[in-house]
């Protein structure tokens, strides 16, 4: 079972730095995103460069980068009994890094956002659900995505200690939270610099 496990954080690295927004970008024919824009790879900068579909697309692509490995994580892992969590925890947390640290192009990827998401919501669906309600009420309030994702994000770990009683998944969302701040810095001083781009 510990070689499953081992197979499962490199398999959720590999799976988490899929550049999903470059493939997208290159399938309908745009820009290079990490060239143009916020030369970032997430949504939010190919909403801008390419539109709804881009977007979108990519959206989906990154969120499953995250919730695919961890629920099979959840399913390969069960006969670890009282470490399981704290395994699969570790399998979700290597997918984000590796959306955020990508190996194919130079460890400069997404800031993990949409990645994040699906971890969280594979390992607790009604944690998932309430940021998502976070994150379109605060969208609707600031029309600013970054900030919006920051948002949501500082609220990770009272969803998760809400919805879920697992101090390894609890550690997890604190870490993933201070990542995304983390990889926000830049846009939070551009936010109170007034110079953030709005939805």
């Amino acid at each position: 079972m510990s070689r499953y496990f081992g197979v499962l954080l490199i398999l959720s690295y590999l799976l988490g730095s899929i550049p999903t927004g470059l493939m997208v970008a290159r399938a309908l024919g745009g820009p290079d995103p990490c060239r143009r824009g916020s030369g970032n790879l997430g949504a939010a900068n190919l909403y801008r460069l390419l539109g709804r579909k881009a977007g979108g697309l990519t959206l989906l692509g990154d969120v499953l980068k995250g919730a695919l490995p961890t629920v099979l994580a959840r399913l390969w892992l069960a006969p670890l009994g009282p470490w399981q969590e704290a395994a699969v925890a570790a399998v979700g947390a290597a997918a984000v890094l590796g959306h955020v640290f990508p190996l194919g192009l130079g460890f400069k990827g997404g800031k993990g956002v949409a990645t994040s998401f699906g971890v969280v919501t594979a390992l607790c669906p009604w944690a998932g659900l309430n940021l998502v309600l976070v994150y379109l009420l605060a969208l609707s309030q600031t029309r600013v995505f970054s900030i919006s994702a920051l948002i949501a994000a500082w609220l990770l770990p009272v969803a998760m200690g809400l919805f879920s009683d697992s101090k390894a998944y609890l550690l997890l969302a604190g870490a993933l939270s201070g990542l995304i701040l983390v990889c926000h810095l830049g846009n939070l001083q551009r936010f109170f610099r007034g110079e953030e781009p709005r939805l």
